[in-house]
């Protein structure tokens, strides 16, 4: 199975946000993670269309866009004109999530939901197969550079074969104190995808981390 890392530009410094993306183009990344937070869903404040269209100029890896905000069925267009080729809500964020994940396939982006650490992974049953990827948060979801949550092997676990049993082509993604030990035992339980912030931007060789986190 392919281990893909997404490493969250939420860690980066953003005084040099331009060189961190030229960073991750010369990596072995294989999205760039974009964390957008309304202060509302989530109790913190991130940046928005306006950064995420400026990150998509010189990017050269799929931008994977997780709004952390209510209602995102509003701003679903404007997230792809801005330039996101992956797009993630939140299960607990939306009223019609068969309406939103569809809206999100017609603007011609991959469409994937989130999961807080709260949230059943059962709840996803009718609509896995539905879509491109889920992303399971291993954190409370607002904050970077928090204590994994251990129970988050067994979601993954579950996902997996909620996904098997669908014969579904669905990714998992994990966002959430990843490092190089619960790295290796999530993509263990069947992880595809590990979003990886404080870990790889607060590290002394940002490229090397991502290079090593591929190879757990």
């Amino acid at each position: 199975m392919e281990k893909l890392i997404a490493p969250s530009i939420l860690a980066s410094d953003f005084t040099r946000l331009g060189k961190e993306i030229e960073m991750l183009n010369q990596s072995d990344a294989d999205y760039i993670h974009c964390d957008v937070m309304d202060g509302v869903f989530v109790p913190n404040i991130s940046f928005g269309i306006p950064v995420i269209g400026q990150v998509n100029q010189i990017a050269q890896k799929p931008l994977d866009v997780h709004l952390m905000i209510v209602d995102p069925d509003r701003y679903i267009s404007a997230f792809k004109k801005a330039g996101a080729d992956i797009l993630t809500v939140h299960y607990e964020a939306c009223t019609h999530l068969h309406r939103t994940v569809q809206a999100i396939k017609n603007e011609g982006m991959r469409a994937s939901v989130c999961l807080n650490p709260h949230t059943p992974v059962h709840l996803l049953e009718d609509i896995v197969h539905e879509l491109d990827m889920v992303l399971l948060m291993s954190v409370n979801p607002g904050f970077g550079g928090q204590k994994f949550i251990e129970h988050t092997y067994h979601k993954v676990a579950e996902l997996r074969q909620l996904i098997e049993k669908r014969n579904a082509d669905t990714l998992i993604e994990v966002d959430g104190g990843v490092n190089y030990e619960t790295g290796k035992k999530l993509f263990e339980a069947g992880a595809n995808v590990l979003v990886a912030g404080s870990f790889v931007f607060g590290s002394d060789n940002p490229a090397e981390t991502i290079h090593n986190l591929k190879k757990l």
